[in-house]
């Protein structure tokens, strides 16, 4: 688990974020969650194939991680079982950071990531995270 101080230097340092499995309905915390990361200043891109080509957060809804173009985190909402994926695919398209939400855990995705020289951050809530650390 990082310490607060690697995810204060996360949450500091990312600009970018693909949020995986965004949905359109404003009572999912995957909407509040990118509704509040938009509004603390970072980029967000919606990823959920079924609402692709749709506008949200200034930004064009995109089907797959790949199509978000190059982001600095990925921030999974999908269920434990297919954030492995979700995440040797950020690893692929040359993310640095991997961040599992709450109650989503993959520790052999995780070790993968990190292998690959990505921070990982599984379990947690950025939206929790920067009002508790004060960013």
């Amino acid at each position: 688990m990082p310490s607060d101080s690697e995810i204060r230097d996360i949450l500091t340092s990312v600009k970018t974020i693909a949020l995986v499995g965004w949905s359109p309905k404003p009572d999912r915390p995957s909407h509040r969650v990118a509704d509040y990361l938009k509004r603390k200043g970072y980029r967000v891109i919606p990823v959920n194939p079924g609402q692709a080509g749709q506008k949200a957060l200034g930004e064009t809804v995109v089907a797959t991680l790949a199509e978000a173009g190059p982001v600095d985190m990925v921030d999974i909402f999908r269920r434990s079982e297919e954030a492995g994926a979700v995440a040797d695919e950020a690893v692929r398209l040359g993310a640095k950071v991997v961040w599992m939400q709450l109650g989503v855990i993959d520790e052999a995705a995780a070790s993968r990531a990190r292998q690959a020289g990505l921070q990982v951050v599984m379990n947690r809530c950025p939206a929790i995270e920067i009002p508790r650390l004060g960013l």
